[in-house]
């Protein structure tokens, strides 16, 4: 089967050829806001952050987040499902056996690489308990260094205190911590304290 290949002839005139009709549009553009936001004819769509929060919709895909059960327990049973869907293999599981009988299953191990991460939320589309949630509203997430974007189970529990965050993952104590959130649980297990 032959394909027909159609041929578009492209006339280019003077107006096309030269830069400066382009030019002079985009500053007509620029121009014409500027005198309306200056008069007050429309609000002026600038946020002064950080004094100023930008609106956060409810169906934001943000920073994730573990979340837990009425007892203190992480909800996540490590049932590997958030990380078998997920296409971009941000997210890293390692299973261990629960202290409550209970429970088959928990997460000794629960780590997402932000960097990687694209955001689709189908982590959390798959999760049969609604472990993993993307309702954090953090929108700025920049750090200085990349293994900050690592996040462990202790980073995205629902209630992190970044002031008693130690790195255990990297030596150096010095770097800033990813969290903003309040009260950590004292172990790393995900197992309250009594």
């Amino acid at each position: 089967m032959e394909l027909k290949v159609k041929q578009v002839q492209r006339v280019d005139g003077a107006k096309e050829a030269l830069y400066l009709p382009a030019l002079f549009g985009g500053l007509r553009i620029t121009v014409r806001h500027f005198w309306r936001n200056l008069f007050g004819a429309k609000d002026v769509v600038t946020i002064s952050y950080p004094e100023e929060k930008r609106h956060v919709s409810e169906r934001w895909r943000g920073r994730h987040r573990l979340t837990r059960l009425d007892n203190g327990f992480l909800s996540c049973v490590a049932c590997y499902m958030c990380e078998t869907v997920c296409p971009s293999e941000c997210i890293h599981i390692e299973a261990g056996e629960h202290p409550d009988l209970s429970v088959e299953k928990y997460p000794v191990v629960f780590d997402i690489d932000e960097l990687r991460c694209v955001f689709c939320g189908l982590c959390v589309e798959a999760c049969p308990k609604d472990a993993i949630r993307m309702d954090t509203g953090v929108i700025s997430m920049a750090y200085t260094s990349r293994h900050t974007f690592d996040f462990t189970r202790d980073l995205l529990k629902d209630s992190y205190d970044p002031k008693s965050h130690s790195n255990t993952k990297y030596e150096d104590k010095d770097l800033p911590s990813p969290k903003d959130q309040t009260e950590a649980l004292p172990n790393s297990l995900g197992v309250p304290a009594t």
